[in-house]
């Protein structure tokens, strides 16, 4: 791999060694997580394969249940709130997305905040205003994870963040502010989102556009976290998974990119077993499991 690249794999695989050994130091594995999909879930079977691959590196029971896509919203809700009653689970994933008469958000906020370890709870992400970033959408955590990864000082670093979602952009804003850079965060109104970003010592851009940021909207040895995750097909029906950043032109400039694959996707899960050991902590010193 070219060294420029940040290897998501390599610091997954640390970060998972980490938590496993935690996990050993706390006598083992506490119940068990769940991951509940709702309805068809061919676009995603991917992802909850690596996230069950993910748990087993760890020693954490994980249980993919499908739940039919007939359910209504009372009665999803209905199952959660058993869930959140039973000490044996530990940790709670909703897959998204959800069938159209379901309301993703409502279901997130019916899991109990301790059980929230994809940190998409209002509560979760509320209290990352407050600097308490335990618990962070794991997304979010991942790309400040990877900024970390460069030995960048965080302290007065200059990050523009390129997107301002619910769960990536917003939160990855503030949790930056939270380790002490100056961040600015460019949208869809943003007039000249290049002369922000070529000032940058730090670039992250989730946008959704294949190919978004180039060359020219870097500044010379910055961190560029592309965060995208687009299929394209090409002239010969030829389907690819690119990212956010016109990769091969911007490696010219940056003295660090991340892979799309490779780069903060395998980091998202690693941060979503981070999350699994501390939700596991909380529940511990809240006298719920012992």
């Amino acid at each position: 791999m070219d060294p420029r690249f940040l290897d998501g794999k390599a610091v997954a695989a640390r970060i998972l060694e980490e938590t496993r050994d935690e996990f050993s130091r706390l006598g083992g594995a506490k119940g068990r997580l769940v991951s509940i999909s709702i309805g068809e879930v061919g676009e995603i079977a991917v992802y909850i394969r690596n996230q069950g691959r993910a748990a087993e590196r760890i020693n954490v029971p994980f249980d993919d249940q499908y739940w039919s896509g007939d359910l209504t919203q009372e009665e999803c809700k209905q199952r959660l709130a058993a869930m959140n009653d039973d000490p044996e689970i530990t940790g709670i994933i909703l897959q998204r997305p959800v069938p159209e008469h379901i309301n993703v958000r409502s279901l997130q906020s019916a899991i109990h905040p301790l059980k929230d370890v994809e940190g998409m709870n209002p509560a979760s992400i509320g209290n990352i205003v407050y600097n308490d970033l335990a618990l962070s959408p794991c997304t979010a955590a991942a790309s400040v994870e990877m900024i970390r990864e460069t030995g960048m000082d965080m302290a007065g670093l200059e990050v523009v963040m390129i997107g301002h979602s619910e769960i990536v952009g917003k939160p990855a804003a503030f949790m930056l502010m939270a380790e002490g850079a100056t961040v600015t965060v460019c949208h869809h109104l943003t007039r000249s989102v290049a002369a922000h970003s070529r000032r940058a010592d730090a670039v992250l851009v989730a946008v959704g556009i294949p190919g978004f940021l180039k060359a020219d909207m870097v500044k010379p040895g910055a961190a560029v976290i592309d965060i995208g995750i687009n299929q394209v097909t090409d002239a010969n029906g030829n389907v690819a998974i690119v990212g956010d950043v016109d990769t091969d032109a911007v490696l010219q400039v940056a003295s660090w990119v991340t892979p799309v694959p490779g780069g903060v996707g395998p980091v998202t899960v690693a941060m979503l077993m981070r999350n699994a050991l501390t939700a596991v902590k909380r529940q511990m010193a809240a006298g719920w499991i012992s």
